[in-house]
């Protein structure tokens, strides 16, 4: 039976088990799971944080992180800046980046979710106002949500992958996993 680990990557870990471009090890997959033969079904950026799936079945890890496949990921997003409904029209239009078009996306305010402290923790300036959205989108583009935010006018402060399909970070502490069965 396939295996299925869900896992809240903290930030600052690299969303592989190994390390092999920096002469000072930075933390890693493998300082937290110790699970022989599971694999990341798809990446999160070193600076983001939550939701990690990974499988020891290829079918699946590709059926996750293909974009022909169209599963929705769901981002908790800190932005800088106060954005209305109608600022979150680009996103949910779609935006043109450097790299192409992007599919439209969900997106809808939310109030501050209860997260757990950030290490280290976003920067807090009086002059500036921030806000929280929501932002769910079919594809995963290198930093797409970063940069789609930033093209809408609110760049992000903090980015937290909260759900992947079916999948959430629901009762996962950062640094925590759990295996499921499929």
């Amino acid at each position: 039976m396939p295996r299925l680990v869900l896992f809240n990557k903290p930030m600052n870990v690299l969303s592989q088990f190994t390390d092999a471009k920096s002469p000072s090890p930075r933390a890693t997959l493998s300082d937290f799971i110790d699970r022989p033969g599971v694999y990341p079904a798809g990446r999160l950026d070193r600076d983001s944080e939550g939701l990690m799936l990974l499988t020891d079945d290829g079918r699946l890890q590709a059926r996750i992180s293909d974009p022909k496949h169209k599963i929705e990921k769901t981002y908790l997003v800190q932005v800088e800046g106060s954005p209305t409904e109608a600022d979150l029209e680009p996103l949910r239009r779609g935006l043109t980046l450097k790299d192409g078009a992007t599919r439209p996306a969900r997106a809808r305010l939310i109030a501050a979710p209860a997260l757990w402290e950030r290490d280290p923790p976003v920067r807090f300036r009086k002059s500036v106002p921030d806000a929280w959205i929501e932002v769910a989108i079919r594809e995963g583009r290198n930093r797409q949500v970063r940069r789609m935010t930033a093209a809408a006018g609110f760049p992000t402060l903090r980015l937290v992958r909260w759900r992947i399909g079916d999948w959430t970070l629901d009762g996962l502490a950062p640094g925590e996993w759990r295996e499921i069965e499929i």
